[in-house]
């Protein structure tokens, strides 16, 4: 324990470097990570009003304790977490009603120890003193990005970032490692392409944007893609909808199917070719708010760029890694779900086999969907902004929750097909968006 001594006794001061973040450095950095977290509206036959998903808000948007439930005060985390670090089940807790001040390493120390996922990272005490400064250094930055004071956080504010953003981040470091130690001197490493199955509204985008920018911000060059930007043309969906009369589940896009896969494949290969300095490419974007939020892919000439040589690709999606079942499950669950079933068979050579390490953020319950959901949308129209009604929300979320209840028994029990459990990082979160203590 002599090493834990001797960070511990570092001085407290906050280590405050100098702030070489990425948008510093170039001035289109905050338009290509924030294009992740632009309002996503979305219309069905219901006549959807244009909304936006609260916690996905742009760079911009975001100030100390507003914006993602996470920033703010009365958000629900475990408070007394020495009373429960090696229990099962949710956190829960009562918060205090002002900022605590982080006064000391020592605090953080002991704070970032009680974390959930620390004994599944294999981080022991001894470990997370010799990287003390490195989570110091992160959690500066993610500070900064989100707009908020390092010294004075909320409980879940702390939470969110030393108990899940950095041990994530430094998971992410790990398998870029690893992966990087397969070639030889000399050889073009390809990006190591990480994917995030995550369902909708459980803060997928802001962990990845999060990630990216701590990636740029140490000097390696990152790429985001989502399975949204492979969305099918307007065009294309219109037809998808002509083909498929009376099914709900691929009447607007969303479900297997509704995506061009050959633009998944043309890019995701070319992202992996971007080995050397002055490689550069276009990521291809989809505009949610075209056609009254119908959706169209986004003019290439508003595509972000990005160059080589990458090291990472950061690969987000609601359904990133879901395979078939059998036809007789489907069957019981939604009939309309054959077609999707079916359509999910080409999505392996178009999205999963690109994955080489996943990051599946696991939900007890898919109802937690519409609950989200339900919440963004009450703030929406609680601010004067439009948002969908409770009927309304509730015809958005069905059009999912049959493939929720199809695939996710069988993603969390046996991963994605061709995954690696050394690969492999499960986190269960609460309804709070907060990763839990696996059950024992």
């Amino acid at each position: 324990m002599a090493v834990v001594t001797d960070a511990l006794l570092r001085p407290t001061t906050p280590l405050i470097t100098s702030f070489n973040a990425a948008h510093d450095r170039n001035p289109n950095y905050y338009n290509h990570v924030s294009s992740r977290l632009l309002p996503c509206p979305i219309t069905t036959s219901n006549s959807f009003r244009l909304h936006r998903i609260t916690s996905q808000l742009p760079l911009h948007s975001f100030k100390s304790g507003h914006g993602c439930s996470w920033m703010q005060e009365n958000s629900t985390y475990k408070d007394n977490l020495t009373n429960c670090k090696r229990n099962p089940g949710s956190l829960q807790s009562v918060f205090p009603p002002t900022p605590a001040e982080v006064s000391s390493v020592k605090d953080l120390f002991e704070f970032i120890c009680e974390g959930p996922l620390i004994d599944k990272l294999g981080f022991t005490p001894e470990i997370v003193a010799e990287t003390i400064d490195k989570w110091l250094e992160s959690g500066f930055h993610v500070c900064k990005l989100f707009k908020l004071n390092e010294l004075y956080l909320t409980t879940p504010q702390k939470a969110r970032i030393y108990h899940y953003y950095i041990p994530v981040y430094l998971w992410c470091e790990k398998q870029i490692a690893d992966h990087r130690s397969t070639f030889k001197d000399g050889d073009e490493i390809p990006p190591l392409v990480i994917g995030f199955s995550a369902p909708q509204g459980c803060g997928k985008t802001t962990l990845v944007f999060a990630l990216d920018f701590l990636f740029h911000n140490s000097g390696r060059k990152s790429a985001t893609i989502s399975i949204d930007d492979f969305y099918l043309t307007y065009d294309d969906q219109a037809k998808l909808r002509e083909t498929n009369p009376g099914n709900a589940l691929l009447e607007f896009r969303g479900n297997a199917g509704s995506h061009d896969l050959s633009l998944s494949v043309e890019t995701l290969t070319a992202l992996g070719k971007l080995t050397k300095e002055g490689m550069k490419m276009k990521l291809p974007r989809y505009d949610k708010s075209a056609y009254n939020g119908r959706g169209d892919r986004a003019d290439p000439s508003v595509w972000p760029e990005v160059e080589g040589p990458l090291t990472v690709v950061l690969f987000e999606g609601w359904m990133l890694g879901f395979k078939p079942v059998p036809a007789e499950v489907v069957k019981s669950i939604d009939p309309q779900l054959e077609i999707v079933n079916k359509n999910l068979e080409a999505y392996y050579d178009a999205w999963d086999k690109f994955v080489k390490s996943w990051i599946i953020i696991k939900i007890k319950n898919p109802s937690c969907v519409y609950e989200w959901r339900l919440q963004a949308e009450i703030q929406m129209r609680e601010a004067g902004n439009p948002g969908m009604t409770d009927e309304e929300v509730m015809d958005f979320v069905s059009r999912y929750l049959p493939a929720y209840n199809a695939y996710l028994p069988t993603l969390y029990t046996e991963g994605p097909k061709g995954s690696d459990s050394e690969h492999t990082l499960i986190v269960e979160i609460d309804e709070g968006r907060n990763p839990i203590l696996a059950a024992a």
